[in-house]
């Protein structure tokens, strides 16, 4: 059977980073392929290339065996390939049926949205896809503006979808919903291109393509390999793919907040009465889907943001509203969810950052005037036990990888923590390597009888390292559990804010 899709020899350079290096794949007709890869390696790149977005240097690309000339989206549109991006490429203001025929042959100068919605229902009916076409898209819940973006691609006739990371915002009921319709796809002709990190996705793929530092290291058929094979390819050494965490008693509460309320940027209320406890020797995980209250509940904790009622107790003081260098003297330290517009000044170099927060402190001042030689000692450690790979101490920050940015993060706030670890998406956007590190180092915080509270999108992550998990919806506690024994398809349930009654005692 001939190739849906062929790339032969595909290389793409920025400056002097080849991003792309003699790449060559093929996708076959009603197939899921998966693109892996640490980041860097070199995804995304080959998809925009396929995609027109980006142009390569050398190499060619086919579609039904025909070289094409993807100049632009367009051009890749009009051989019947699409992409879903990871950031939704849509209008909030506009309707969904607006931001699905807009910029396609239907928007004439007199629109014909009388036939581009029958067009769009019949495509809903064959994938039995719930959505109102006449929402506006910001009165949407994520998982659906997804499903704007892949029905934009049905409705222009593609053939080969490219998803970049697709499950990234959904539930564990949106994603295994989302995959039978990959397949449904599949079935009826359709190419998909994969492109995820999470290795039960990569699983569900026919065949799995391995770039590793923008060469492909080889091309499988995914029933005849496993996730520690993929890994391995990927990453080039053996990775612990599973959490070893090892029983421990947890001691006396440490971190206690009561009726926590605040409000968002906008003046809206975004946490709604917050109740949560963590003792020391305890991780408690936070699960939900991205712009439930999250970020707005660690910023309350450290002072970034006030808090309009409720208390925030640790180790016995009330810290409510306290100023951050304060909740910070009190033993607490904070991971943010992005590493360089909240985590680093970017500007500064490697040392500075590492020193951020304790920068007006013994050792690292000396009668109001910073102790360089000191900042340099205490960087080179930090640099050579957290294995930050940067150049020199006086790097500039903004120029390192977001592994090693996040290591910095991380360096720092667990040389300053005394107490307590927030840890927001601490994994986020990290290499395989980086995410089995990071893990290892909070297991280390809780065998030191820290008090860790950690949010991420990835639920497999916070069932293997947290002691308990908390479900957050639109800033409320919908649920905790021990996450031993817990059921990913009821905390899937209530991610999307629907109540779970209790089961009821099997009877005697």
């Amino acid at each position: 059977m001939q190739p849906y899709l062929k790339v032969e020899n595909v290389t793409k350079h920025f400056h002097q980073i080849v991003a792309n290096d003699n790449v060559s794949f093929d996708v076959m007709p009603s197939e899921i392929h998966c693109l892996l890869g640490e980041n860097g390696a070199g995804k995304s790149t080959i998809a925009q290339c396929i995609y027109g977005f980006y142009h390569p240097e050398e190499g060619t690309i086919y579609v039904k065996g025909e070289p094409v000339s993807l100049t632009s989206p367009a051009a890749a549109i009009a051989v019947g390939i699409g992409m879903v991006h990871q950031h939704f490429v849509l209008v909030e203001s506009m309707s969904v049926l607006e931001n699905i025929v807009i910029g396609t042959e239907a928007a004439t100068p007199i629109l014909d949205f009388k036939s581009a919605e029958a067009k769009i229902r019949t495509i809903c009916e064959f994938y039995d896809v719930d959505i109102d076409l006449h929402a506006k898209i910001w009165q949407l819940p994520v998982g659906k503006q997804q499903w704007v973006e892949i029905l934009k691609a049905l409705f222009l006739n593609v053939r080969l979808l490219i998803m970049d990371e697709p499950t990234a915002v959904l539930t564990p009921q949106e994603s295994k919903r989302l995959f039978q319709i990959f397949h449904e796809m599949t079935s009826d002709g359709m190419s998909i291109i994969l492109i995820s990190h999470k290795m039960d996705e990569v699983m569900q793929s026919d065949r799995v393509t391995v770039l590793r530092r923008g060469k492909n290291v080889g091309t499988v058929t995914t029933a005849d390999t496993s996730k520690s094979e993929l890994t391995n390819m990927m990453v080039g050494r053996e990775v612990e793919l599973h959490v070893k965490r090892d029983a421990h008693e947890h001691g006396g509460e440490l971190l206690k907040i009561k009726g926590l309320r605040a409000k968002n940027d906008f003046g809206t209320e975004k946490l709604s009465s917050i109740d949560i406890t963590v003792h020391r020797g305890e991780i408690v995980g936070i699960a939900g889907v991205a712009g439930n209250g999250q970020g707005e509940l660690f910023e309350t904790l450290m002072g970034v943001r006030k808090a309009t009622a409720g208390s925030v107790i640790l180790d016995g003081e009330d810290i409510t509203n306290s100023s951050p260098s304060n909740v910070q003297k009190q033993g607490m330290g904070y991971i943010p969810d992005d590493r360089f517009s909240a985590g680093l000044v970017g500007d500064f170099d490697v040392q500075s950052n590492l020193i951020l927060g304790a920068h007006r402190e013994a050792p690292f001042a000396r009668g109001g005037f910073l102790n360089f030689s000191k900042i340099k000692e205490f960087a080179g450690k930090a640099i050579d036990e957290f294995e930050i790979k940067t150049p020199s101490e006086t790097t500039i920050s903004r120029t390192l990888s977001g592994g090693n940015a996040q290591k910095v993060i991380v360096a720092r706030e667990f040389a300053q923590a005394s107490k307590v670890l927030l840890a927001n998406q601490p994994s986020r956007g990290l290499d395989v390597a980086v995410i089995e590190y990071m893990h290892e180092r909070i297991l280390e915080k809780r065998r030191a009888e820290f008090g860790v509270l950690m949010a991420s999108e990835e639920l497999e992550e916070l069932l293997s390292l947290c002691d308990r998990v908390l479900v957050m919806f639109k800033g409320r506690i919908m649920g905790d559990f021990p996450t031993e024994g817990a059921e990913i398809e009821t905390i899937g349930l209530l991610m999307a804010g629907q109540d779970v009654a209790p089961k009821q005692p099997e009877p005697v």
